[in-house]
């Protein structure tokens, strides 16, 4: 029987991906040229692709114009905003005030997450939210030669939360099933027998992402083969994504030029 393959790549978008990038993350142009190579050499054997897509609007709760400071002025990207700091009218949400609060504090709860402001990225319908252009390339070159398409994952469209891992929000909105547990991906992900992981950024959306699979369906943790070449840090985060690799305990470490796929 032939082994069937996932390939999840994670946010590899013009934003991220690109120096010109809203958010570009260092090392990801050349991320992105493995895994188009990946993808071009290994196509036959990978069974289905999926393609998550950080999707925003500006007026999202973690960027700038979302908030103010004292003076009325929107907050710079990059700054942590706390729920005491709010409390404190040091920080003013624009929007949602009561709601804000309550999402600051849950947030707070979960270990090692903080509220970052970033720069507007990825917003809907704008050049920067497009997949990578190599990305882009292989995907409809792969689509073409084997009959199959890739299947995308869009995640971040409701304004209130973020959505770094690709399976859940940080906080779900109420009354908003996007932003829950997506049960029926990692459903369908339980059908494959290796889940091959690669994306953007390692410190935030991967690391995420794994540490989601982790906690809610750990039974998947043993197929997962992490691409260690095909991801890179935030400028300042590189911290962030070694704990949950320790966590990933059964998972497969390689990069894209040891990949075996048979």
């Amino acid at each position: 029987m032939d082994t069937k393959t996932a390939l999840l790549i994670i946010d590899a978008q013009f934003d991220f991906c690109s120096p010109n990038g809203a958010l570009f993350v260092p090392g990801a142009e050349q991320d992105v040229l493995r895994i188009a190579g990946l993808i071009n050499q290994h196509g036959q054997a990978l069974t289905e692709i999926f393609v998550s897509l950080d999707t925003h609007r500006v007026m999202d709760i973690a960027h700038p114009m979302f908030w103010e400071d004292p003076n009325g002025n929107s907050i710079a990207p990059f700054t942590t905003i706390t729920a005491q700091a709010v409390q404190e009218g040091r920080w003013t949400p624009r929007y949602h005030a009561p709601y804000v609060l309550q999402y600051l504090k849950k947030l707070e709860e979960q270990k090692g997450f903080h509220h970052i402001i970033w720069p507007e990225h990825c917003l809907a319908g704008t050049p920067g939210a497009a997949l990578d252009e190599s990305i882009s390339n292989a995907l409809l070159a792969w689509t073409h030669r084997v009959g199959r398409d890739y299947t995308p994952i869009y995640k971040g469209i409701n304004p209130l939360s973020e959505h770094f891992g690709i399976f859940r929000a940080q906080i779900p909105v109420p009354g908003d099933s996007e932003t829950e547990l997506n049960r029926g991906l990692l459903n369908h992900l339980s059908g494959f027998d290796r889940i091959l992981i690669c994306g953007e950024a390692r410190s935030h959306c991967v690391a995420t992402s794994i540490r989601q699979i982790i906690d809610h369906a750990p039974e998947l943790v043993s197929k997962l083969v992490i691409l260690t070449d095909c991801m890179s840090d935030v400028t300042n985060f590189e911290h962030n994504a070694q704990p949950i690799f320790d966590l990933a305990k059964g998972a497969s470490f390689t990069t894209s030029s040891q990949l075996y796929l048979h």
